[in-house]
């Protein structure tokens, strides 16, 4: 995902206990009450303390487009975000309803904030960071495993 700057740093990874589908627009309806319906509380509690590699848990905002750095501020501050996705959110949400255990590790592959580092022609920080995070994940896939088996 993308981090927000000054809340975590590139290439940490995330362990994600809450999912917000912050991006919602409800015309007809109430927005927050819709933001509300499509949050999810991911249990970990199967999961335990001792984790493979580092990771910060936390909430992770999800939506249906990229990072708009204008809005950064704005997400920090309204549900305390220190990263954003497009698809944690939509993964969550049909877990819970399915009944379904759910890990959701995510690393962070470039910044947003006075700017996006990787937009405007600059792909390559994402493809990089991409790179990194999914080195450190895949190489520490097994053990993940190992714990869902305990």
């Amino acid at each position: 995902p993308g981090g927000l700057e000054g809340e975590i740093d590139k290439d940490a990874i995330v362990l994600v206990e809450k999912t917000i589908v912050y991006d919602i627009v409800e015309l007809m309806g109430d927005s927050d009450e819709a933001i509300d319906h499509f949050s999810t509380e991911i249990d970990l509690s199967w999961l335990g303390d001792d984790y493979p590699i580092e990771v910060h848990r936390g909430l992770l905002v999800s939506g249906d487009r990229d990072l708009v750095a204008d809005e950064v501020q704005g997400l920090k501050e309204r549900y305390g975000a220190r990263a954003g996705d497009w698809e944690s959110g939509a993964i969550a949400w049909v877990a819970a309803r399915n009944g379904t255990r759910c890990l959701i590790l995510r690393g962070v592959t470039d910044l947003v904030g006075s700017g996006g580092e990787a937009y405007g022609g600059n792909i390559d920080v994402w493809v990089e960071g991409t790179r990194r995070v999914l080195r450190r994940l895949v190489g520490s896939l097994p053990d993940w495993i190992a714990k869902s088996r305990q």
